[in-house]
């Protein structure tokens, strides 16, 4: 399992709101409770990283487990944050800052600061922040037990109430999400990746202990910097974060690492796919999809385009698209159709969240781990860059990229796109079915295609890693919709332990119609 109960990060997320107040006179009138002020600068934190991984790992604080440990779901429910007391509810940012409060879910201190003039002071937990029932065990947590993580508010200029609506989140580990154009939260991005599905080692899953926030840029952004520490590494990120249709975070890293991972995974991502139109179990569930993300889509650094289709594995499954210097990758949720899902929490208004790098990042792979799974409350998905030198104890990774949380990729190719993949018998209506033999249905949609000559049909261009392919031909989808087509085909291939590979676009003469559909299929 990958990370956290999602419901309950979600949930959390999406339900409850803390806050602190702005620097100087500010907090003091917000009844805000600061720390003594000390130097800051991202120079300084880089250095702070840096020490720290030279050193034994120290683990973050958990203050009286006795009483945070009986701080169930329901009863963190029920403790609410004073939005009055919201960090920069007056100024001199536009985007206030409230925190999430300790429970049994969410245990580590997280130290929370808030700098301005090249000075941080510390965030002081105290009671008087929260409501809470009079017979809460949360009353009985001691003066300065610390925040569990935060999440920005909408601007107090703008539309939207902003008591009631916020736009990133913080919380769990080093994770954290952002909404994306259709204001919704879903999948989540980490600061880095320590050995995701590694045979006979459990994953690592360092934590944010500290963050910076600073709200005296103004305009539509919002820098936060904060410091990241666990058992193999530690860092240093800062995330210059903006408010605009969807939510874009420009981010620079500075990662120290203190032990050998055996799977370093840069600019991860983190997601749920279950099931959708490709494959579901019959009766499993009354929904007909159920995903925050349908495919991982990459654009390499010689240009192409791939789309691969999400798998909900039979096994643990861990895929590697080498690559140089790419241009950009992405977990997407491409189905925006209320009816494919069918249900009140929005699976179509998920956001979709693109890597772009800054610089070149040399040799690596783009690697997609897939991990089984039986229901939606589970992350089973990552994608994450991978440098193809080897994460040795003492390696050090400087790098920055910026992240897209939209409603669709941000640079979308001219190509016609895969918009859905579909799996059957073999065979021709009608007929005796043969066994071993899956056919395979795959809808592009694109200008491309809607701008064919009457009478000219793409073709499809086919490769699989075993296996023989038979039927083949492209039809266009009788649905009056222009440059919607299919490419239908059947694989024969035996049962083995290696699933097959296969890879199709479209064409016309020499001229390439469509993106490359990568697929991974297991015969059983």
């Amino acid at each position: 399992m990958i990370g956290f109960d999602r419901r309950t990060v979600l949930k959390a997320a999406a339900a409850l709101g803390f806050g602190a107040g702005a620097p100087g006179g500010a907090a003091a009138l917000e009844g805000l409770k600061l720390g003594p002020a000390r130097p800051f600068s991202f120079d300084l934190l880089k250095q702070t990283a840096k020490r720290m991984a030279g050193a034994p790992y120290v683990a973050p604080p958990r203050p009286a487990p006795e009483i945070v440990g009986k701080i169930d779901y329901e009863a963190w429910g029920k403790i609410a944050f004073d939005m009055d007391h919201a960090l920069f509810a007056q100024g001199p940012g536009r985007f206030p800052v409230s925190f999430f409060h300790l429970g049994m879910f969410f245990q580590k201190a997280v130290e929370m600061n808030v700098v301005e003039g090249g000075q941080a002071r510390e965030i002081v937990y105290d009671q008087s922040y929260f409501s809470m029932p009079a017979d809460s065990i949360a009353r009985k947590l001691p003066q300065g037990a610390g925040f569990a993580g935060l999440r920005v508010q909408e601007p107090k200029d703008g539309p939207l109430d902003w008591r009631r609506n916020d736009w990133v989140a913080f919380l769990g580990a080093a994770y954290f999400r952002a909404i994306g154009a259709l204001r919704q939260y879903g999948l989540s991005a980490r600061a880095a990746a320590i050995d995701v599905a590694v045979a006979g080692k459990p994953e690592e899953f360092p934590d944010f202990t500290k963050f910076y926030i600073d709200g005296t840029g103004g305009g539509d952004s919002l820098t936060i910097c904060a410091l990241l520490d666990g058992p193999s590494i530690a860092g240093a990120c800062r995330f210059v974060m903006t408010r605009g249709k969807g939510v874009t975070m420009d981010i620079e890293q500075a990662l120290f690492l203190r032990a050998d991972v055996a799977r370093l995974g840069l600019a991860p991502l983190t997601s749920m796919y279950w099931f959708s139109e490709t494959k579901k179990e019959t009766g499993v569930d009354w929904r007909p999809e159920v995903h925050d993300s349908d495919g991982l889509a990459m654009w390499t650094g010689a240009g192409e385009h791939i789309w691969r289709p999400l798998n909900n594995p039979p096994r643990i499954m861990a895929s590697s698209f080498a690559d140089e210097n790419p241009r950009g990758f992405g977990l997407l949720q491409r189905d925006r159709d209320f009816d494919h899902y069918q249900d009140g929490v929005y699976y179509e208004r998920r956001p979709s969240l693109w890597v772009k790098p800054a610089g070149q990042w040399g040799k690596g792979a783009v690697e997609l781990v897939e991990i089984p799974t039986d229901d939606e409350i589970h992350d089973n998905i990552v994608a994450m860059w991978r440098p193809a030198a080897p994460a040795r104890a003492g390696a050090a990774f400087d790098l920055g990229f910026t992240l897209y949380w939209e409603a669709d990729e941000p640079f979308p190719t001219d190509l016609a796109r895969v918009v859905a993949t579909r799996l059957g018998n073999g065979g021709q209506p009608g007929q005796p079915r043969p066994k071993g033999v899956r056919k395979f249905m795959v809808e592009f949609y694109g200008p491309p295609l809607a701008d064919l000559p009457f009478g000219v049909k793409p073709e499809p261009v086919l490769w699989a890693s075993r296996g023989t392919f038979s039927y083949v031909f492209a039809e266009a989808v009788p649905d009056d919709k222009p440059g919607h087509w299919r490419a239908q085909f059947d694989l024969t291939a035996a049962p083995g332990a290696d699933p097959v590979e296969m890879r199709l676009f479209l064409k016309a003469g020499e001229r390439v119609l469509s993106e490359t559909w990568s697929f991974q299929y297991h015969v059983f």
